[in-house]
């Protein structure tokens, strides 16, 4: 048995029209689309049309934003530095995780790469997608 709802097509078409949403191609276009999506976020219960609507916008603005707005690749190291740093963490915080303080002293100062097993444990204990480390 489906628990989806059904999405009235009128309402839906007049939501577009109002909209007009298009692949997103300028910054300006993704900020009107972004302001759009924000205020449906700020309403307190959304009809089944206006949680469509949000959808679009979303898969929209993410695909601008993966296309123009793309991340550098950090190295594993630099990833657990930066989580280390973004929650106040020190070595000794991390040497457990990371097998010994030995092993923790060579990953965090770059002589020693992050190897899978301890990637699985650094993603487990920061709670992070294991790629981070791999």
């Amino acid at each position: 048995m489906s628990t989806t709802t059904e999405i009235k097509d009128s309402v839906y078409a007049e939501l577009l029209a109002q909209s007009l949403p298009r692949p997103i191609r300028t910054e300006a276009e993704r900020a009107r689309l972004t302001g759009m999506l924000l205020e449906l976020d700020e309403r307190e219960e959304l009809s089944p049309e206006q949680e469509a609507l949000a959808e679009v916008f979303i898969l929209l603005i993410e695909d601008y934003e993966e296309k123009y707005h793309t991340l550098p690749r950090v190295s594993p190291n630099q990833s657990l530095t930066a989580l280390m740093e973004e929650r106040g963490l020190k070595h000794k915080d991390i040497w457990p995780v990371l097998g010994n303080k030995g092993a923790a002293t060579e990953v965090l100062s770059g002589r020693r790469s992050i190897s899978k097993a301890q990637a699985k444990r650094l993603a487990e204990f920061f709670h992070v997608p294991v790629d981070l480390f791999i």
